[in-house]
């Protein structure tokens, strides 16, 4: 069975996308059967992965119209082990109708029956608003992984998340774990930085992973052309740093995941990076 990780936080700019795309190519990797799936009407994930209108044969927007079943919407990627479900939102209209639609908080959970013994972990790219679509996320979610941007903002977000998971616990009666809190875009020695950590960790500690992203270029330069930082720049930090988050993820779930763990693939590309 599939453990299902939103990726969420109520405030943008801070690596959510980033996250979701390198954390399940990261898993990849690993061997982890993955499924990665765009919550977010934008459509960044499948930027990221070199999806195009062209390239998209259906998406969400079809599977809670009902015009497709789930299995349909599944694109296969580069990796052997990642596959990859979009969005598939094209206009205002198509958004505004997916929106209504994400009302039924059940739409992307009954969804995700069919193929959860399929794969490993399913990794949900969540919009920076709670409501309608990230709140469908949620509602299927077994846990929740956090990215937070050194910053006063970061810290509001957090704060606003976990109060409103405990309206997805107390409403949608979904027992939501958080998977960690996730410094992304670290800047070392700096105030910014150093504020952001000590508060973390007063209010946090325990949900704190150990895994930190530095600022990279490699990561952004990756989304231009299309590919997760392990295609685009293995050897870079960035690259480096989601496989290690991977590794601490899988190690968290171990007694979960269906499929071992296996070590020399990712030790390899790490000792490279």
């Amino acid at each position: 069975m599939a453990k299902v990780i939103s990726i969420a936080l109520p405030k943008g700019g801070v690596g959510k996308t980033t996250t979701a795309v390198n954390l399940a190519a990261s898993l990849a990797v690993a061997e982890q059967r993955t499924l990665l799936i765009d919550m977010d009407t934008f459509g960044a994930s499948g930027i990221s992965l070199g999806f195009t209108g062209g390239t998209i044969n259906a998406g969400l927007y079809e599977v809670f119209n009902f015009i497709t079943n789930f299995t349909n919407a599944i694109h296969r990627t580069e990796l052997k082990y990642l596959d990859f479900v979009p969005c598939n939102v094209q206009n205002l209209q198509m958004e505004e109708r997916i929106q209504r639609l994400a009302d039924d908080r059940s739409m992307l959970r009954n969804a995700l029956r069919s193929v959860s013994r399929e794969y490993d972990y399913v990794i949900l790219d969540c919009p920076p608003v709670l409501r309608g679509m990230c709140t469908n996320a949620l509602a299927a979610s077994d846990s929740v992984l956090m990215p937070v941007k050194p910053g006063h903002f970061g810290l509001d977000a957090v704060d606003k998340l976990f109060a409103y998971l405990g309206y997805i616990k107390e409403v949608v009666k979904r027992n939501i774990e958080v998977e960690g809190i996730l410094l992304t875009m670290h800047e070392p020695n700096t105030r910014v930085t150093d504020i952001t950590m000590r508060e973390l960790g007063a209010k946090y500690k325990k949900y704190i992973l150990e895994t930190i992203i530095p600022k990279n270029t490699a990561l952004s330069e990756a989304s231009f052309f299309g590919k997760p930082a392990v295609l685009y720049s293995v050897n870079s930090r960035g690259a480096a740093s989601y496989l290690a988050l991977a590794r601490e993820i899988i190690s968290h779930n171990v007694q979960r995941a269906v499929s071992p763990l296996q070590p020399t693939v990712m030790d390899q590309l790490i000792k490279q990076a």
